[in-house]
């Protein structure tokens, strides 16, 4: 039989990292050995469980591209693979094992459970879980009152005194002290519904998982599983648990670090790739030297030699880092499109209702803007656009508000913005009449590189330097000292549009003289 693995969250939340970790190193592993990628959703969590959540699922996965071979949308030979619909197969599993022997009716109310645990905690007691109450209830008079419809749960019966040994593939052999396991617990709840462990043991073996790979705290529940798998005479899988995700100060990786959600990571900007390419670091090393890897490269270099042990540190600046390289591998216009819902969110295409006075305030109404996808003018400028910001974005939606002033007249800032050092308002203002006259050219030269040389050219024939030059002259076109390329801007707004904003410029310094 080839690799099995699976992917088996439950539906009580947002996916996050770690599962995201989790599921990535499942499919990688299926596919670097030709096997296949199962996703189950262990759904028997009934009072935690909400649809959205499974949505949520299916959304991540269809966004980071990450594809199952057999799941709930994808039938397979062992369908169902939603837990809830496969509660008889876990009656049925349960009952082989009471009739074995290696289980037993519990008729223990949640009350006395409870004062159990009260009276432990008062007395300071060591023990925890369950007492066994019930294990030396008689098989023969359990099934009377079972039968007899008296409510009861399924436990199961914890071999005592023994030692269950396992092994794991990162962490070696372990050996593990049945009486230190949790007490024999629940199988099979009152409502017939199983316990997480009952049921993934009953499907890892009906659907012939071949390998288990999750994280390291799932160790604790291992022995409990193995025991599980010899009371049914089944074989267990192979097990290999996963180095935890950490946050810089050596903790769980949790909201208090940052963002944990894929949703969070996808509305701050994050491209898949990035998140992927990231993740599938964490706690595993390829190729020396190398740091960017697709998915394909992913799925025929990963193996299970090249984990570590030690814990994964989530760096969020690292995966920024990320993040702006694949942003610079896009095309314009593929970087465009993953701009644009940023953008009309933004409101970078509305219409304008300023007065004159109000555009030179850079005051905004409610009322004033009607927001609105780009016009087909408006949708050119802002492809064209990206070559001015790609290499300065390290989120997508950041975009909008670096290219804003193409598609509105900024605020003119105070008049000492335009003023470079060892300059004052006049000099400025001559500098800016400079900067005017040679505009159209600067807006006809065919890359940036001409109009660079152009414009040194007459600085030099004007005897300024080009800095001085150019800051007053950036500062009026694009309202700020830091701004994408002057000369691409210059040819995005064209020259009427360009002089327009540099006569607004002129009359704020000319009003300072």
């Amino acid at each position: 039989m080839g690799v099995r693995d699976r992917y088996a969250p439950s539906p009580t939340g947002l996916q996050h990292i770690g599962g995201i970790r989790t599921a990535l190193f499942n499919y990688l592993f299926a596919r670097s050995r030709s096997g296949s990628f199962i996703l189950r959703l262990e759904d028997t969590d009934r009072t935690r469980f909400e649809p959205q959540f499974v949505q949520n699922l299916y959304d991540t996965f269809d966004w980071l591209g990450i594809r199952w071979d057999e799941g709930p949308n994808a039938p397979g030979r062992f369908t169902p693979y939603i837990q809830s619909e496969r509660t008889a197969l876990y009656q049925q599993y349960a009952n082989e094992l009471v009739s074995k022997g290696q289980a037993y009716y519990c008729f223990c109310s949640a009350e006395r459970i409870d004062q159990i645990r009260q009276e432990r905690e008062a007395a300071h007691s060591s023990q925890t879980g369950y007492d066994r109450h019930c294990r030396t209830v008689s098989p023969e008079e359990a099934a009377k009152r079972a039968a007899a419809g008296e409510a009861h749960t399924i436990r199961l019966n914890i071999p005592l005194g023994e030692t269950t040994k396992f092994s794991d593939y990162l962490l070696g052999d372990i050996e593990w002290k049945n009486d230190d396991v949790n007490p024999d617990p629940v199988l099979l709840k009152s409502d017939g519904f199983p316990t997480y462990h009952l049921a993934n043991v009953v499907d890892d073996h009906l659907m012939e998982i071949s390998h288990v790979l999750r994280a390291q705290e799932w160790l604790a529940s291992t022995p409990l599983h193995v025991i599980m798998y010899r009371s049914f005479g089944w074989n267990p899988p192979e097990f290999c648990h996963l180095p935890m995700v950490m946050g810089q100060d050596g903790k769980k990786l949790s909201k208090r670090h940052g963002a944990t959600s894929i949703d969070e990571f996808r509305k701050q900007g994050y491209l898949p790739e990035a998140l992927i390419n990231y993740v599938a670091l964490l706690g595993a090393s390829y190729e020396e030297g190398t740091e960017l890897y697709n998915l394909k490269e992913l799925e025929r270099l990963f193996s299970l030699d090249k984990l570590n042990k030690a814990p994964a540190i989530f760096d969020y600046k690292k995966l920024d880092w990320f993040n702006g390289q694949y942003i610079r591998m896009k095309s314009d216009t593929e970087l465009a499109e993953l701009c644009l819902p940023y953008a009309i969110e933004a409101g970078l295409f509305e219409e304008e209702a300023h007065t004159e006075a109000h555009r030179t305030e850079g005051s905004r109404h409610e009322g004033d803007k009607k927001s609105k996808n780009p016009t087909a003018e408006q949708h050119e400028i802002f492809v064209a656009a990206m070559a001015l910001v790609k290499e300065r974005l390290v989120f997508l939606h950041e975009a909008p508000a670096k290219i804003a002033y193409l598609f509105s007249e900024p605020k003119l800032p105070a008049p000492e913005e335009f003023i470079p050092k060892k300059a004052d308002v006049a000099g400025t203002i001559a500098l800016l009449q400079l900067g005017k006259a040679l505009t159209p050219a600067l807006v006809e030269a065919h890359d940036d590189a001409a109009a660079e040389t152009y414009i040194k050219e007459q600085a030099e024939k004007n005897t300024v330097k080009l800095g001085d030059l150019m800051m007053p002259l950036r500062v009026a076109i694009t309202g700020s000292r830091v701004s994408p390329p002057l000369f691409g801007s210059l040819r995005l707004l064209g020259v009427d549009r360009s002089l327009q904003r540099i006569d607004r410029a002129l009359e704020l310094l000319e009003i300072a003289v």
